[in-house]
């Protein structure tokens, strides 16, 4: 990471210097807020973690409980999501804590025996061939207190206000606040006090029973299936072998999940019940965590467990449901919308599929770095009509595939024509759950695909895929999209032509016209007296090996002057050879391309080095020039 450039830093850097809002921020919640974040679960912890670098945007989360979540039900971490975690500033430290899945087993019953299981295939996780990042188990209440961390160190310095329920709200067509809020205290010395908040922007990551949704007329579209599950997070004595190895169980008498947890000792533990009744009115829900563990010995015989504790148990009916919008207007509206539904609020399924606090994060990173845009006046307010737009496909794929991946959990035995059926589907479907197959369709933020033959390994509307490539300044090998932080800037990755550095150069007319255009982004859209890398951070990466390429040689746009001290950033020049090849590794064209990647990390636009006139074009859809 870089620092110092404001002057040197002894502590930890990590911490950034306040600023704005962040500055003797008010202990109570103010009566007007630019944007107020309704539920501190992981869309909206994320949310206040990305509003934490706007901090001239007045940014206030309330939270019903009257202190952190001591205890989550969520626990799977997918490769998309550690990689968020990088883009937060917390990923190394996260996969140190938490239970890496490196194979998942499939037990199944001995045909021999059928009252007893056996072993039937050993697979290596999907994430080992599709991320470099893990797939992780590490508890919910965890990664809310990175995010959380996130929050405070961020210019804005965000903390949740605790203690604090929202009752209602009401959308006014006017005024600078036009979103009514009211809310209750229900704890401490303020407990049962009323007030009412104004807000530009509401964010409501309430969870399933959301009140935000109800408050703004959106509904749930789908129903509970007639299935129900135990779960338990457990401490235990057992001979089952594979204990601390991720397994699908299938057994005459039923079927589990078991999931081992961070710690070297915890394990979480889905333990099918059957079938419910039409009539059964959720009776299955009081179901005793005795009888969960009785079952789970039924399933797992000829093996038993012993539990010598249970941190937490429940029982759940698996449910599919997907709120009919997730913001406040209607399609054909002439206005955009002032209120936000996220994770659970507005998509809802069963947890086995590990894909609930994944998908709420995606929600609130792509709802995030929109409304500071819009906020601090770099993009126009119709951006946040992409919200909904984007992201309720993406939940409507997601209900699919967990029906599908819970209807192959459930199934008994004589159900089952082919064993290795569930092992292939989970690795012939391994992008989705790993969180990399969104792709987002074209709008004002996500161009067409005239150019994809260019990069052929970024896909327009899918994440940026980091690879390996050299620092020319110290030739380090690092991870190039490792450096995109969560910090609300778009980036521009610049492959260069075959001529490198010599005069006959596609890259270095490119960043003339970058630095100095007027059609520039970088001249058209950064405010005055900002950073010359504020709205984008621009690199390049050459062909050649690293010690043909001289850093001061390379356009002055890839060494831009940053901080209050004005020194050259030397980490913005590249080199894809020696080894780490990232042209032949990404498909990209040897006669150079434009990479434009958005602030959530999804590949915006892929252009020739020449089409500096679509690139203009490009970023005057969703950005509104610098005030000068």
């Amino acid at each position: 990471m870089q620092f110092h450039h404001n002057g040197y830093v002894s502590g930890e850097p990590r911490v950034l210097p306040a600023a704005g809002t962040g500055i003797d921020r008010p202990t109570d919640l103010p009566d007007e807020v630019d944007v107020l974040i309704v539920g501190s679960g992981p869309a909206g912890m994320l949310l206040a973690a990305q509003m934490s670098q706007f901090p001239t945007v007045v940014t206030r989360m309330i939270e019903r409980r009257d202190g952190r979540l001591a205890l989550g039900q969520a626990d799977g971490i997918q490769p998309r999501s550690v990689e968020t975690f990088q883009a937060f500033g917390f990923g190394p430290h996260i996969i140190a804590e938490a239970y890496n899945i490196a194979w998942m087993n499939y037990w199944t019953p001995d045909p021999q025996h059928p009252e007893n299981i056996i072993r039937t295939t050993r697979q290596a996780d999907y994430a080992k061939d599709i991320s470099e990042f893990p797939h992780l188990i590490v508890n919910q209440a965890r990664v809310l207190d990175y995010f959380a961390e996130a929050a405070l160190r961020g210019p804005g310095r965000i903390t949740p206000d605790y203690g604090i329920e929202f009752t209602g709200l009401t959308v006014h067509e006017t005024g600078e606040y036009p979103v009514e809020v009211t809310v209750r205290y229900v704890a401490g010395e303020r407990a049962g006090e009323e007030r009412t908040i104004r807000a530009k922007y509401v964010g409501g990551a309430d969870g399933a029973r959301s009140r935000v949704r109800e408050s703004i007329g959106r509904k749930h579209i789908g129903k509970l299936a007639e299935h129900a599950w135990g779960v338990m997070d457990v401490t235990v004595e057992t001979d089952f072998p594979d204990w601390r190895t991720k397994c699908a169980i299938n057994s005459e008498a039923g079927n589990i999940l078991h999931i081992p947890r961070e710690g070297g000792y915890l394990s979480r533990v889905y333990v099918d019940l059957g079938e419910v009744p039409e009539d059964d009115h959720h009776e299955v829900r009081k179901t005793p965590l005795e009888t969960i563990v009785a079952r789970a010995n039924e399933i797992l015989h000829p093996y038993t467990i012993e539990v010598k504790q249970a941190a937490w148990y429940s029982v759940y009916e698996v449910g599919h449901r997907v709120t009919d919008k997730f913001d406040d207007v209607d399609v054909d509206a002439d206005h955009a919308p002032h209120v936000f539904l996220m994770g659970d609020a507005c998509h809802t399924h069963s947890a086995k599929a590990g894909q609930g606090m994944n998908v709420s994060m995606q929600d609130g990173f792509n709802l995030g770095w929109k409304l500071g845009s819009v906020l601090t006046g770099r993009s126009p307010e119709e951006l946040l009509s992409t919200y909904s737009a984007e992201r309720q496909p993406v939940a409507q794929q997601l209900i699919d595939f967990d029906r599908q991946w819970s209807s192959l959990m459930a199934r008994k035995p004589e159900e089952i024509d082919d064993p290795q059926e569930l092992a292939n589907f989970y690795m012939a479907t391994s992008e989705f759950p790993s969180g990399f197959m969104t792709q987002y369709t074209p709008s004002m933020i996500t161009g067409d695909a005239a150019h994809q033959e260019l990069a052929v390994g970024y896909p327009i509307g899918k994440r940026f895929t980091s690879a390996e490539v050299v620092r020319v300044s110290d030739g380090n090998v690092e991870h190039v999209g490792h450096h995109h932080l969560a910090d609300g800037r778009w980036r521009v990755y610049v492959f260069a032509d075959a001529a490198g550095q010599g005069e006959d150069s596609a890259v270095n007319d490119w960043g003339e016209w970058m630095l100095r255009s007027a059609d520039s982004p970088i001249v058209r859209y950064t405010p005055a007296g900002a950073d010359a890398d504020a709205v984008f951070d621009v690199k390049v990466v050459y062909q050649q090996p690293f010690d043909e390429i001289d850093v001061l040689a390379a356009p002055e746009v890839f060494r831009p002057r940053c901080g209050t001290l004005g020194l050259m950033n030397w980490e913005k020049v590249y080199a894809g050879g020696s080894g780490t090849d990232i042209f032949a590794r990404r498909g990209l064209s040897r006669d150079g391309v434009v990479v434009v990647v958005r602030p959530d990390q999804y590949v915006a636009a892929v252009l020739p080095l020449a089409a500096t006139d679509e690139l203009a074009a490009f970023f005057a859809q969703n950005m509104v020039p610098a005030a000068s």
